[in-house]
């Protein structure tokens, strides 16, 4: 099917606007003025009446979004659990999973979870809720509750006899739990200890989650995403196998929005090489004009910084004695990193303190090919830099999967956790972009929204939603609109091999497109975080219309 879009301000690429776009099927044919394409549409068949016209009245029109890094099935499940992000209060926390069972009995009879808390909110007092706070929910089922962060839980008591620590210690590394003054386990978890105490909670149905990834993807293109590089099998969604399945058949059957790209966890090493031998790596099937496509291997090498446990060169302010966590060992990361060189795969890997990204880079120059970065390994937040280590970065061409949303929490932080000299160095948007790093966007959703708007809006202006501080935090690593777009463009295309065909309004590219409510080039920069799509196109098909 033809379609023309005319009467568009289409952006092509910096300093290149057009009027009109026309597609054949699902690729851009050719860009230009509204006469020159109406043009090229009638030499194709002679009239301009085979091509379906869609008027855009002067809206601007920018290549499809596409977040690099989130978590695409945990948002879903957060939309159908108690909903207790933005809490400012345990007490409140309580009351609202309390009323969650009571009208939920069902849903919570073999275990409650959900995620969304930070203490750093809580009003009364910042500690971490322990499991004497989660037992007023109740002492009859097992509950974990997340940090925002994914990296802290929270448990009761009933969870803990079900675990049943002290039999299965073998399964813990230090610092997987936290104890009381008692002496005992306190119910809170970190690292892999998170992952051990959640199993305990009965998992969605494959058909609650094909419900859940459907309605997903409804809010993601009404937000103009129309690609996702999601990390959940291994993650949110610990049975491979099923989560493949489920993937294929919902996109077999022509069901999908959107493209997804995986980005696959594993918690072992034997794991990883059994999916690359006989897995999914070695037997997946995706065909080239495939709408889902296998990505990297996904790495966590440390925690997060408002949990206090990402990794850091010089600890904490106040605490130098205090470096955080590492999740995975050099000795582990060099082996996923050789391992993943012999096959030809890329890794991904989540790092937020200045000495996980140093220690990642390590690992990734280890197994560069032919010294050079030509798998394309990534760095997912890259958030505490030196001013050596965003040099370094840029030098070896390393990519970063940046979240400019995480802003508008972390400034509030950052300052009195690491000091403002290395703050000032930190969250390099704009140094990265400008020494000609591969910088991509992404929102790391549910950690924040998958809405990229408020993501650009943050990048441009580093201003928190109510536009604070004046100025900007950290001005100096503000970027223009073209760069923020850019990275949630053609930079994230690159992130997943496809920048040949995917992330420009060009000839050749693939045809998806977002239609805005407002022209993101010349509105106050302080409104860019409420545009809105009025139409989203993916392959050529309007998957969305406001």
């Amino acid at each position: 099917m033809r379609k023309i879009l005319f009467n568009a301000k289409v952006y092509v690429e910096r300093g290149s606007f057009a009027e009109a776009v026309l597609i054949e099927d699902d690729k851009i044919v050719a860009v230009g003025s509204n006469k020159d394409i109406k043009a090229e549409a009638s030499k194709l068949d002679g009239n301009c009446g085979a091509a379906q016209l869609i008027d855009c009245e002067g809206r601007t029109l920018i290549p499809g979004l596409n977040d690099s890094h989130l978590h695409f099935m945990q948002f879903g499940e957060t939309q159908n659990q108690a909903m207790i992000e933005g809490v400012t209060s345990i007490d409140e926390m309580v009351g609202i999973c309390r009323e969650f069972a009571r009208t939920h009995p069902n849903h919570v009879k073999e275990g409650l979870h959900a995620i969304g808390w930070n203490q750093d909110n809580f009003a009364d007092s910042n500690r971490i809720p322990d499991k004497n706070d989660l037992d007023k929910i109740s002492t009859e089922f097992p509950i974990v509750l997340e940090r925002v962060c994914g990296h802290i839980i929270s448990t009761n008591s009933k969870l803990l006899e079900m675990l049943d620590i002290e039999a299965n210690k073998e399964l813990f590394k230090e610092g997987d739990y936290l104890v009381g003054e008692d002496g005992k386990p306190s119910g809170i978890f970190t690292g892999n200890g998170c992952n051990i105490a959640k199993r305990l909670i009965p998992d969605f149905s494959l058909e609650e989650r094909r419900k859940i990834l459907l309605e997903t993807m409804e809010y993601a293109v009404a937000h103009g995403l129309t690609s996702v590089q999601s990390n959940d099998v291994g993650t949110t969604f610990m049975d491979g196998p099923a989560a493949f399945k489920l993937f294929h058949d919902i996109y077999d059957k022509g069901e999908a929005l959107l493209r997804y790209r995986h980005q696959v966890c594993f918690n072992r090493l034997e794991d990883f090489k059994e999916y690359l031998e006989n897995g999914e790596y070695a037997k997946g099937d995706y065909p080239k004009d495939s709408w889902l496509t296998l990505g990297p291997l996904k790495l966590f090498k440390d925690g997060s910084l408002g949990a206090r446990t990402a990794l850091m060169t010089n600890g904490y302010t106040g605490n130098p004695d205090d470096h955080g966590l590492e999740w995975i060992s050099v000795e582990d990361m060099d082996e996923y990193c050789r391992i993943a060189k012999e096959h030809g795969l890329q890794v991904v890997t989540h790092v937020i303190g200045d000495e996980a990204v140093k220690r990642t880079i390590d690992s990734y120059e280890k197994a560069f090919v032919d010294g050079e970065n030509k798998l394309r390994h990534a760095l997912i937040h890259c958030q505490i830099t030196s001013k050596e280590l965003v040099d370094r970065i840029a030098k070896l061409n390393i990519l970063v999967f940046a979240q400019p949303i995480f802003l508008d929490y972390d400034m509030k932080i950052v300052d009195d956790l690491i000091g403002s000299e290395l703050a000032s160095s930190s969250y390099a948007f704009g140094s990265l972009a400008k020494k000609g790093a591969h910088v991509s966007y992404g929102t790391d959703c549910p950690v924040e929204d998958c809405n990229p708007f408020p993501n650009i809006y943050m990048a441009v202006t580093r201003k928190d939603r109510q536009g604070r501080p004046e100025g900007g935090f950290y001005p100096a690593e503000c970027v223009d609109v073209e760069t923020a777009i850019d990275a949630y463009t053609i930079e994230s295309a690159y992130g997943e091999f496809m920048e040949a065909i995917k992330g420009r309004i060009k000839p050749g590219y693939l045809a998806d497109m977002v239609l805005l409510d407002k022209d993101i080039f010349t509105v106050n920069p302080d409104e860019i975080k409420d545009i809105l799509p009025v139409m989203t196109m993916v392959g050529g098909k309007i998957v969305f219309k406001r």
